[in-house]
């Protein structure tokens, strides 16, 4: 009989994992995950055609997404909404403590950097902009890969894990019991850890236990690649910002600023989207800056959201890799632009895209948001945006449904918990990892 069975071994299951040895040595804990071992985790493919994994390696496996770049915000400003849940002071305990346990396995040669500026926060304000703060541990995906092994070779010590196991159905009797593919578990408690990626596998046990998932999120946005000195009056005492900007019938937030980085393809949830790679990662060094503005929307279910997705980005995507590129100046004209025009652009775009016009392909309050914030940011910078910027649609930010829990993430099943993103409650690293720790800290 275990004490804790964690399903998922993203980043909310390893360290609620490690909280639960550090404070219970004597508990029997199993983690167990669909994906492999993260020294397994080795998907080379170029393109999702190209992918055979099963559960692709990119995503799925132990460290979940926190393998890619390893980006730690530690902010209640953004990311979730941890501290609404717990308190904005437990929240930011927690993350600092997940610091500290990043740190103790490595992630200190990672520097730290703060994005505050009061006078950022001010000139952003008189222009009718916020400014979201946040202090960063970016990790990089070489870091992030040893911080998590280091992680994953301690846990190996002190709990059971399983991997490439598949979880068919979890019971309630006098204890749980959990059936998977490599044998039954019987355990006093349910730990559900499976982040964005398992999500219509976690809806379908919740299901099964009479547990509803409510209303979901989805951020659909327009990435931006602009010349690499466009923002330096904003960004000479920080190494990115986060702006936000909120009028009648939307709002939008920037995310993922990258200077002198480059613009990507990400696949997720059988959709291609240009997302931005740092200029630390390896070969993603450019001489533009990227970011996406997100826009969220709200639906009454999970799958009415990413249908949403698939209809937009899908669409897009024609089926295959596609990613349409439009320049602002043609934008504001309502031209297309052609690949003519994108061939001799002072801008060189560091994603090959296909030219053309986003008024056709992408819902109007998109543009429309990022016009707006556009003419806020140029006020801001005290210049005009350069006509040559580009802008690729569409990028997606995905999030779950959530299913009811009570201020311990417990549900409504007593000894079952959620936490992480799949929870809903979380939407970042740094509150993901935080929200296990919180729930160890309780048993």
């Amino acid at each position: 009989m275990y004490d804790v069975t964690i399903i998922g071994a993203g980043v909310s299951g390893i360290f609620m994992a490690y909280q639960l040895t550090e404070l219970h040595p004597e508990y029997k804990i199993m983690l167990i995950d669909k994906g492999k071992k993260l020294s397994d985790r080795n998907c080379r493919a170029r393109s999702q055609q190209e992918c055979s994994c099963n559960g692709c390696d990119q995503y799925i496996g132990f460290a979940g997404l926190g393998k890619s770049e390893g980006k730690f915000n530690y902010t209640n400003d953004f990311g979730g909404s941890l501290g609404r849940k717990i308190g904005i002071a437990q929240s930011e305990k927690l993350m600092w403590e997940v610091d500290h346990i990043l740190c103790s396995f490595g992630g200190d040669k990672a520097e730290l950097y703060h994005t505050y500026s009061l006078e950022l926060e001010e000139k952003a304000k008189n222009v009718g902009l916020d400014v979201f703060t946040t202090s960063v541990r970016h990790l990089g995906t070489n870091l992030s890969f040893e911080v998590f092994q280091n992680l994953y070779e301690y846990l190996l010590e002190r709990i059971d894990l399983r991997f490439e196991t598949d979880v068919y159905s979890i019971e309630k009797a006098e204890c749980f019991e959990v059936t998977t593919s490599t044998g039954n578990v019987k355990t006093k408690n349910v730990v559900i850890s499976t982040g964005n990626s398992g999500s219509e596998w976690t809806y379908a046990q919740c299901e099964q236990l009479g547990l509803v998932p409510g209303p979901a999120r989805l951020d659909l946005g327009i990435r931006v690649e602009m010349r690499g000195d466009q923002l330096t009056s904003i960004l000479k005492d920080t190494f990115e910002t986060k702006l936000h900007i909120q009028r009648e019938g939307f709002e939008g937030t920037t995310y993922c600023m990258n200077p002198n980085g480059r613009i990507i393809r990400k696949y997720q949830h059988g959709l291609v989207m240009p997302d931005g790679q740092n200029k630390r990662e390896e070969n993603a060094q450019g001489n533009n800056l990227n970011f996406t503005l997100f826009v969220p929307s709200f639906y009454s279910s999970k799958e009415e959201a990413d249908n949403t997705a698939q209809q937009i980005i899908g669409g897009i995507n024609r089926g295959g890799e596609r990613i349409v590129v439009q320049r602002l100046r043609d934008l504001k004209k309502q031209e297309a632009t052609t690949s003519t025009i994108l061939s001799s652009n002072s801008i060189v775009p560091s994603l090959d895209g296909e030219a053309g016009n986003l008024i056709d392909e992408v819902p109007n309050i998109y543009l429309r948001a990022l016009q707006e914030f556009l003419d806020r940011l140029e006020k801001l910078i005290g210049e005009p945006i350069d006509g040559e910027t580009l802008l690729y649609g569409m990028d997606g930010k995905f999030y779950e449904a959530k299913i009811q829990t009570n201020d311990h993430f417990e549900a409504e099943v007593e000894g079952l918990f959620l936490i992480g993103d799949c929870s809903g409650e979380t939407h970042s690293l740094s509150q993901a990892a935080a929200s296990g720790l919180y729930v160890a800290n309780l048993m």
